[in-house]
């Protein structure tokens, strides 16, 4: 499943030329894809369904220029190393954020072997998710940038989990198993129409830099800081979240947008 047009999506990352298939060019496509396109959930409260063909995927998020969640960021990704000469083994996570309930599989992520080593990657976490690959076997505390991450052993899981100011934090938990595409079509399509799901109450969008990232999430905008407390502030709406929406984040839609959810009692979406 490779992309129509590598090049293309190397241009929208902003790289001039291919990575090599090492470790150090994994990083490399890393760095520069999720500190590229955001992580946003738009078109779900947009009432357009979210499709994973990779190419719809190109359209969207580099003809486009517009981000998406996990199943979209890693479903591209996943093409762009495989055509790079990656082997990769896509994966399923169940999201902690925290709380270590257990959940849905709800969550894409990969582990891509480089260098003799495999590596989980993953540039479609809206909590505060990687920078940078991280070796996929549990150890010590790995630093990205000003992000600290590591993997830890939970019984027959392993937890991907972030330094913050109250101690580590479990971001989400996978198992080795490798996952067909039909395991995505399922999960997806329970994240993007489910009332229960976050993301069609709410719009999520994040962009993440190796010094910090902003997100929106509902009616607040976050401020994050490697290490420091989440700074809230109000989201602004109308044409003025638009606006933000611009500048910040680097996704343009018309004037006038309305983001609703699916299950308001407003209806659909403008």
């Amino acid at each position: 499943m490779g992309l129509r047009d590598l090049t293309a999506y190397l241009r929208r990352l902003g790289l001039d030329a291919r990575p090599p298939a090492t470790s150090a060019g994994l990083a490399d496509l890393h760095r520069a894809h999720a500190g590229t396109i955001p992580f946003e959930n738009l078109d779900i409260l947009l009432g357009r369904p979210i499709r994973l063909d990779v190419g719809s995927l190109v359209a969207k998020l580099v003809d486009a220029r517009r981000g998406g969640y996990c199943f979209e960021q890693n479903t591209l990704f996943s093409a762009a190393l495989e055509d790079l000469g990656f082997a990769v083994t896509p994966l399923a996570a169940r999201v902690r954020l925290g709380d270590r309930r257990d959940s849905a599989r709800t969550h894409m992520c990969l582990a891509v072997r480089a260098d003799g080593r495999d590596w989980l990657s993953d540039v479609g976490f809206g909590g505060g998710g990687l920078w940078e690959p991280l070796p996929l076997e549990p150890g010590g505390e790995v630093r990205q940038g000003g992000w600290r991450f590591r993997l830890v052993d939970d019984g027959r899981e392993r937890v991907l989990q972030s330094a913050g100011p109250q101690g580590w934090r479990d971001l989400y938990a996978f198992t080795l198993e490798p996952q067909l595409p039909i395991d995505y079509v399922v999960a997806n399509h329970y994240t993007s129409t489910h009332s229960d799901s976050t993301f069609t109450k709410i719009p999520v969008v994040q962009r993440t830099r190796a010094d910090g990232a902003e997100a929106i999430r509902g009616h607040v905008l976050q401020t994050m800081r490697p290490g420091e407390a989440i700074v809230e502030t109000p989201a602004p709406a109308g044409d003025a979240l638009l606006a933000l929406l611009r500048e910040r984040f680097g996704l343009d839609f018309p004037d006038g947008t309305r983001f609703v959810p699916p299950h308001s009692p407003l209806g659909s979406a403008a």
